[in-house]
């Protein structure tokens, strides 16, 4: 879900892979907090997420290093953080630049 179209290029990926456990009390509620913050940021650009069972793959989008550190150090987001040995059983989180970029969306048809 992106607020615009990708940039073709210079970017940053934030890649959070994740296993969840089984103790997930107060995850729900923290989660859909901090993706709402996290889209009100300057520099968010979208994400992408799947699932499959307890396993999930989220990339969020960012338009500089200097914008994701701000994120980094939101005091919620840290908040958040403080609680991902309660609610993954193991986590990857990268950072990655883009350098190239192409999309491919197929045109709806409009009846």
């Amino acid at each position: 879900m992106w607020k615009e179209a990708p940039k073709q290029q210079d970017y940053y990926a934030v890649i959070f892979s994740s296993t969840k456990s089984d103790d997930l009390e107060g995850y729900a509620e923290m989660d859909e907090l901090t993706m709402k913050l996290a889209q009100e940021q300057n520099g968010f650009l979208g994400y992408e997420s799947c699932a499959n069972g307890k396993n999930n793959i989220f990339i969020s989008y960012w338009r500089s290093m200097d914008d994701i550190t701000v994120w980094r150090n939101n005091l919620t987001h840290l908040k958040a953080k403080s609680n991902a040995r309660q609610w993954y059983k193991r986590y990857l989180s990268q950072i990655c630049k883009v350098e190239s970029s192409h999309l491919f969306e197929p045109q709806q048809e409009i009846i």
